[in-house]
């Protein structure tokens, strides 16, 4: 495969290496994001997790503890919906995983939008339903991701 990291990205090849290295490598992840990224979950306040990471150091405290909570994390179903700007997309996509504080199934639907600039996301919003998992409405998985 491709290493994305570098050369200069568009929103489809951004899109790729995240979800090919979300799950797998989480510092070669983190190369994807500008220094000054912002990445936004509106749903997450519901479950007392940041609903807001502003830059790369933030961003990087928050998914450095997401493998040890989505294990075995796979991606289905990508549907990408392209903009008039090759800089930003949208995009549905079916996760599933086993969350390891609980040994839970973890079946999720997310909407993705997706934003680049100069060869790095610098904006990247990411829409999840927070009840799909008890584990989740009980804590064990927001005390695991650090949240309140």
């Amino acid at each position: 495969m491709q290493d994305h990291a570098t050369e200069p990205m568009r929103a489809a090849a951004a899109l790729a290496a995240h979800l090919e290295r979300i799950a797998r490598d989480i510092e070669r992840w983190l190369q994807l994001f500008a220094d000054d990224a912002v990445v936004e979950f509106p749903y997450a306040l519901r479950l007392g997790l940041p609903p807001r990471l502003v830059g790369k150091p933030a961003i990087a405290a928050y998914f450095r503890r997401t493998p040890g909570v989505f294990r075995d994390l796979r991606f289905s179903d990508l549907r990408v919906y392209p903009t008039t700007d090759p800089d930003v997309l949208v995009a549905e996509v079916h996760g599933s995983a086993t969350l390891a504080p609980t040994g839970e199934a973890y079946e999720q639907d997310y909407v993705m939008v997706l934003q680049c600039k100069d060869g790095r996301i610098v904006r990247y919003r990411e829409y999840w339903d927070p009840t799909a998992t008890s584990s989740f409405r009980e804590g064990s998985v927001r005390d695991a991701l650090g949240g309140e």
